[in-house]
């Protein structure tokens, strides 16, 4: 019920009411093109919304930081890795659960040792 009150808002975002009558699933993604490891993300990320919507659903992405130790060695950056996984974390569940209304499910695409909260 809550959901098609919104359905104005979802429309301005590119959603039918008939994609928001299926079942939501989040799609939290890692990908970002400064990091080598997570340039690939978004082709996965097209292939698991193809997924979702063959098996009837409506896949609703977003991103979330994605920081590589790698590139920050021996340098002040060094300080940002291991906490950089508590806002991975922290920004995956502000977002799902500041939108509980709305996700029937979701789904995360990351990789690294850094992201994977």
């Amino acid at each position: 019920m809550f959901r098609r009150m919104l359905y104005p808002l979802f429309r301005g975002a590119g959603f039918t009411p008939e994609e928001m009558q299926r079942p939501v699933i989040a799609v939290a993604n890692s990908w970002t093109d400064v990091v080598v490891g997570h340039a690939h993300l978004n082709r996965v990320s097209e292939a698991v919304k193809a997924g979702i919507r063959a098996a009837g659903g409506t896949p609703m992405e977003f991103n979330t930081i994605a920081l590589c130790d790698g590139y920050s060695e021996g340098s002040i950056g060094m300080r940002y890795p291991l906490p950089s996984r508590d806002l991975v974390a922290d920004s995956i569940e502000a977002m799902v659960q500041g939108h509980a209304f709305l996700f029937d499910g979701m789904v995360c695409i990351c990789t690294c040792d850094k992201i994977v909260p």
